[in-house]
């Protein structure tokens, strides 16, 4: 079980949607199904860098869906904010104020995509299933597939 602390001060847009897409509210314009995290799979896993997903409409990284329907606009807090350490919570993005339900976990240090992602959580516990996927699931950079090794699934989410 992985936990994360939601940083609703600096990145309250980001946190509202992740919250409620772990408590599964609402259903997807898209597929016409619940909206919510829970049976999805990280799409990408790279060694020592992050392992991403969020994708609950198609489960490649070629969807996802806010909890709006759209995309939503960039939290300038949370992009103040830093990849500094394994266990980063961050929403993946393909440009400024396109978050969707996409988000990706640090599996180290990523300096370079500080002022990029909005940053909106931090790992408190759990950070021995993120070695263990790190270890064990993620595939080195560079290679031809970013696809993790072994499945990874978020079996179950909520809010405590």
């Amino acid at each position: 079980r992985v936990v994360f602390e939601l940083f609703d001060a600096k990145s309250a847009r980001a946190c509202e949607n992740f919250r409620a897409l772990c408590e599964g509210m609402g259903t997807s314009r898209a597929t016409g199904r619940r909206r919510t995290y829970e049976g999805s799979r990280m799409h990408r896993c790279v060694r020592n860098f992050m392992m991403q997903g969020g994708d609950y409409t198609h489960g490649n990284g070629a969807g996802g869906e806010s909890i709006w329907g759209k995309k939503f606009k960039d939290d300038a807090g949370g992009l103040k904010l830093k990849h500094d350490a394994m266990g980063v919570l961050s929403m993946s993005n393909t440009g400024k104020n396109s978050n969707s339900s996409q988000f990706f976990v640090t599996l180290g240090a990523c300096k370079h995509l500080d002022g990029k992602h909005v940053v909106f959580g931090k790992c408190v516990r759990g950070m021995d299933v993120l070695e263990r996927i790190n270890d064990e699931c993620a595939v080195d950079a560079g290679g031809t597939s970013e696809e993790p090794k072994v499945p990874v699934v978020v079996a179950g989410c909520g809010v405590l």
